[in-house]
């Protein structure tokens, strides 16, 4: 086992923020510490966002408040992502068809577009974000607007859930579904899991060695690997142990904490004798569809040591393959 703190390993942390260090309007419990940290072991930090319903200055000013570190330019979001997308395939001063918040009509402006409202207005793009006042009126004009083939669409994110601090809530995922539902058609998506959000924040920090850390395996830890960076996957969020173990190839972490305090603990090395995959004291083997895990069920090692053996046993899962857990606590 390494004694080195897990985050020594590299130069900037490119940090979620719903689930990783608030949950609605309130930080998650030893977050902001985690994140004062960070400068005086001289790694950089960047916030990359899929909520597009408030600016970057407006998610810094949030931040501020909470106690956390953040200047305006080191919040990236799907906002801008979106907005940076649509100006590559218009005109400039083409209109947009604003399915979100004031802040995405902001972002579409600053990239020398129009925002508009409505169908009257000829929009020849529609551009969906997530917003919490957004109500079937919106989504109906987008549909009205989208039934003309030639209009383009784009989405900011499709998260499907958004955590909050009463649990979960429906996510800008499941706006654009409905859309979708209603005109058959599916849009462009800027956010994550597409890797110019992560390159673009780790470029604003100089970064070489970025660790992306978050609590979605579907945008956070898929668009960071599809980046090509490390990944982290925290448990303060939306992904559990359970899906994590079944996850997807391309959306397995490269490490598994469970909060941001993590990344200041040692990380423990896995090791794999002749499929014997160890972690800690914790021992994990596959026999057919089942992991046998020696080692307790609330030790992380366990849990680390089952991920090792069952992507090893499965490499190339193209959906989630969860396998049965026969526990042999030490």
């Amino acid at each position: 086992m390494s004694d080195a703190q897990l985050i020594s390993r590299f130069d900037a942390l490119l940090s979620d923020l719903d689930g990783v260090v608030y949950a609605g309007p309130h930080a998650i419990p030893g977050a902001v510490e985690s994140l004062q940290r960070l400068a005086g072991i001289g790694v950089g930090l960047g916030y990359v966002t899929n909520n597009a319903s408030r600016t970057p200055a407006q998610v810094a000013a949030h931040l501020r408040d909470l106690g956390a570190p953040a200047e305006d330019q080191q919040v990236v979001s799907s906002s801008q992502a979106g907005a940076d997308l649509l100006a590559s395939l218009l005109s400039p001063g083409a209109a947009v068809l604003i399915t979100g918040s004031p802040a995405l009509a902001h972002e579409v402006e600053l990239v020398g577009l129009k925002p508009v409202h409505g169908a009257q207005d000829n929009p020849v793009a529609v551009v969906q974000g997530f917003n919490p006042a957004i109500g079937w009126k919106d989504l109906a004009e987008a549909a009205f607007v989208l039934a003309d083939a030639d209009v383009l669409w784009v989405a900011t994110n499709t998260d499907m859930s958004i955590p909050q601090a009463r649990g979960m809530a429906p996510g800008n995922g499941t706006l654009v579904a409905a859309v979708a539902a209603a005109t058959g058609r599916q849009p462009l998506v800027a956010g994550k899991p597409e890797a110019p959000l992560f390159h673009a924040a780790a470029k604003r920090l100089s970064s070489d060695r970025p660790l992306v850390v978050g609590d979605r395996l579907d945008t956070d830890i898929l668009g960071g690997n599809r980046a090509g960076f490390a990944t982290v996957t925290v448990l303060t969020g939306v992904d559990t142990l359970e899906t994590i173990l079944a996850a997807r190839d391309d959306e397995r972490p490269s490490y598994i904490i469970r909060d941001l305090a993590g990344l200041y603990e040692a990380y423990p090395e896995i090791d794999n004798d002749g499929g014997t995959f160890s972690c800690g004291n914790a021992t994990a083997i596959v026999a057919g569809d089942a992991v046998r895990i020696t080692g307790h069920k609330d030790n992380l090692d366990s849990w680390r040591a089952a991920c090792a053996a069952w992507w090893a046993a499965r490499p190339d899962a193209g959906s989630p393959t969860a396998p049965e857990l026969q526990w042999l606590d030490q």
